[in-house]
């Protein structure tokens, strides 16, 4: 039964995968996991932490995932995340040096 309805980053995910139990499902995830999962647990904490921070209307839940999953390099992978949404050139700039910097 789906309680609650919130994006959560690939690194969120293999988090909770650790508490359950082995089993094939949670081999198959796991392994999708360790093809895509881009971040580091200690790069995909400081990303979320100082885009909230940033405190901007723009920036949801479901863009800070996508950042944290994608990291992109430059503005066109930026707006590949934020379809919905016309970040400035300064926003777009300080998200690309936030992901450069936790590198």
């Amino acid at each position: 039964m789906i309680f609650d309805r919130t994006p959560l980053s690939m690194n969120e995910v293999a988090q909770i995968l650790e508490g359950i139990d082995e089993s094939e499902k949670k081999q198959e995830i796991d392994a999708f996991l360790k093809k895509f999962c881009k971040a580091k647990p200690e790069q995909a904490k400081k990303i979320k932490e100082t885009l909230e921070k940033m405190d901007s209307l723009k920036v949801k839940r479901e863009h800070i995932v996508k950042v944290i999953d994608l990291l992109p390099e430059d503005a066109s992978d930026l707006a590949k995340i934020f379809v919905d949404v016309s970040l400035s050139e300064n926003e777009a700039h300080k998200i690309i040096e936030l992901v450069k910097d936790s590198k």
